[in-house]
């Protein structure tokens, strides 16, 4: 039929027969393309959604973020070898042939290294069981998220870049040769991320910790390979030098098993000695019984006679080391003192200062200077 219509064009013998082989050739790479494109749609449809509750039957977290990495390139490898095989069906010249098989190796490289990038996204590439077995901190998990990743996409350009016939050895050498003048360069580069490797092994915080150091003050949001950034407590994005973070000491308060109070009470001078002494036990036995105290030191004593009030010690901890909750702990033990100052009708001190004359004339004669001429 088609020879037929051929003839009807008008086309001689030899170019009917061309015609005839290209179009059969056309219609052949189209029907190779479409199968292709009805296995991804089975793939999609069937395949995964198997795959799906084989993984989530399983119990092990990690088979599951392995098919979930890997569906988009797996999709796009159906497309692109139906795409291979319709454009290989073609009559093409061998050059052409040959950059169609660069092509689809380059592009089937890529699409595996897009699963093994998005497989180490994160957290994702550890399930949370391994997490806890081994101890695994967030902010280690980051760090090497990124070197992984980082040397994924290298090995991909470096595979990539060899498929297309170019020397990676001379240029690894070449690196070799100006190894002194890039490290010379790249110094700070360098320092920044033997710091972050620093703090990642010592693990003086983790992610979502509240640190102070002479330089900053906030939550660890990241850190990556040059510099960790915190966010500050008025909501600014604070980023600061590995290096710089190494060498400085660091408070870690999240880290707190519990948070001191310490502070004195002054009570006025003319309170009576019982009544101090009733003072200090009542205060004792509130913070004894009270349930956000920590039990193991609690200290309350008269400790000095101060200028303008008889000061009385406190030293205890609260359970808590949450900023919101310890304030709201420390209101609460701020409203039973006064409620025991006030059943012992006792006054807190303020600073105060009393002058005494020795001699009543030096009194009256300067009441006299100072008073109003009529």
């Amino acid at each position: 039929m088609v020879k037929e219509c051929l003839n009807q064009l008008g086309l001689t013998s030899v170019q009917a027969v061309l015609a005839n082989t290209v179009v059969r050739a056309l219609l052949g790479a189209l029907l190779i393309y479409l199968v292709f494109l009805i296995v991804d749609k089975v793939v999609k449809r069937y395949i995964f959604p198997w795959l799906e509750k084989i993984t989530g039957r399983s119990g092990n977290e990690f088979d599951d973020k392995l098919v979930a990495a890997f569906f988009k390139p797996i999709e796009w490898f159906i497309l692109l070898t139906g795409l291979f095989f319709a454009l290989r069906y073609l009559p093409l010249s061998v050059s052409a042939d040959n950059i169609i098989i660069d092509i689809y190796r380059s592009l089937v490289i890529g699409l595996i290294a897009w699963g093994f990038y998005v497989l180490a996204a994160g957290e994702s590439v550890l399930s949370r069981e391994i997490k806890e077995k081994f101890k695994i901190d967030d902010i280690l998990i980051s760090f090497f998220s990124k070197v992984v990743r980082f040397i994924v996409l290298a090995l991909a350009i470096v595979i990539i870049a060899q498929e297309w016939g170019y020397e990676v050895n001379g240029f690894i050498a070449g690196l070799g040769l100006g190894g002194l003048a890039f490290a010379l360069a790249a110094q700070d580069v360098l320092s920044n991320v033997f710091g972050g490797i620093v703090i990642i092994m010592e693990k003086p915080f983790s992610i979502g910790d509240w640190i102070v150091t002479p330089s900053v003050e906030g939550i660890v949001e990241d850190i990556n390979f040059r510099s960790t950034r915190v966010r500050a407590f008025d909501h600014s994005l604070i980023t600061v030098p590995n290096s710089t973070l190494a060498k400085e000491p660091i408070t870690n308060y999240t880290r707190m098993g519990k948070r001191r109070i310490r502070f004195h009470l002054g009570v006025t001078y003319n309170t009576p000695r019982h009544k101090l002494e009733q003072c200090v036990v009542r205060l004792k036995e509130m913070l004894d019984n009270h349930p956000d105290v920590h039990p193991e030191r609690i200290l309350v004593y008269f400790e000095q006679f101060n200028d303008s009030s008889l000061d009385i010690f406190l030293y205890f901890f609260t359970n808590t080391t949450v900023w919101e909750e310890f304030l709201a702990v420390r209101q609460d033990i701020n409203f039973k003192i006064m409620e025991i100052l006030e059943e012992l009708e006792v006054s807190v001190a303020f600073p105060s200062r009393s002058i005494y004359f020795e001699n009543p004339q030096v009194v009256q004669n300067y009441s006299m200077q100072e008073s109003p001429e009529e």
